[in-house]
């Protein structure tokens, strides 16, 4: 009983603090955009986008064959808060890719050519990246945007949009891939996205403080 009030505790004053902040900016004062990692309505539609390597078609049912968990990171290579939370995904993907965890990247709002200069400048790519657009003019006709707006995400450019996907609970059949999907709208906190990965992989037992579920975040944020 106690562990379940704990949970709900935490749950209830986290989703109160993110959802009273004008700018997740404000919570840490010094440029992040932190987000908590929440569980959402979303219809997330399976995808074939173009390689950044050689241009070849990839499907997102492709890359989560055989994978426990798989992390869609949305970015523009420009970003500075995608600067800042590429360390993070590089390191939680090289400590957890061999228990089954993937990472997907797809590129925003950058040319080919500026997303391959910026893998170049940090020793190259170390998981599949995909372009889905290369100019800030098509930015309202991206899925990236349409997840954005349907989980309440209201920054200018939404960069970095995480979804986390579980292969074993994808619809097998049809464009929609899941009715949920859990969401970090902005930078991951590490800690918090290490625990929730170890948990979906099967590695720890959950602990009394876990991810809390929430309903699309609605507070009003400034638009970066």
């Amino acid at each position: 009983m106690f562990k379940i009030l704990s949970r709900a505790v935490v749950a209830l004053l986290f989703t109160l603090v993110f959802a009273n902040a004008p700018d997740a900016r404000a919570q840490s004062g010094d440029g992040h955009e932190y987000a908590p990692l929440l569980e959402q309505k979303l219809d997330y539609k399976n995808w074939t986008f173009k390689s950044l390597k050689d241009g070849s078609p990839v499907s997102l049912r492709d890359v989560a064959k055989d994978k426990k968990l798989v992390m869609v990171v949305y970015f523009a290579a420009w970003c500075g808060n995608w600067k800042a939370e590429d360390p993070v995904v590089r390191r939680l993907y090289d400590k957890y890719k061999k228990d089954g965890f993937e990472v997907v990247g797809v590129s925003e709002y950058a040319s080919v050519e500026d997303a391959r200069k910026y893998f170049d400048s940090q020793g190259g790519v170390p998981f599949p990246v995909v372009v889905e657009s290369e100019a800030g003019t098509a930015r309202d006709q991206t899925t990236h945007y349409g997840y954005r707006q349907i989980a309440g995400d209201k920054r200018r450019w939404g960069s970095p949009f995480n979804v986390f996907l579980e292969p074993a609970k994808l619809n097998k059949t049809g464009d929609v891939l899941t009715e949920k999907a859990w969401v970090v709208g902005g930078e991951l906190i590490e800690k918090d996205a290490e625990q929730f990965i170890r948990e979906k992989l099967g590695l720890a037992q959950q602990s009394a403080v876990e991810p809390c579920k929430a309903e699309p975040v609605k507070a009003e944020v400034k638009k970066q």
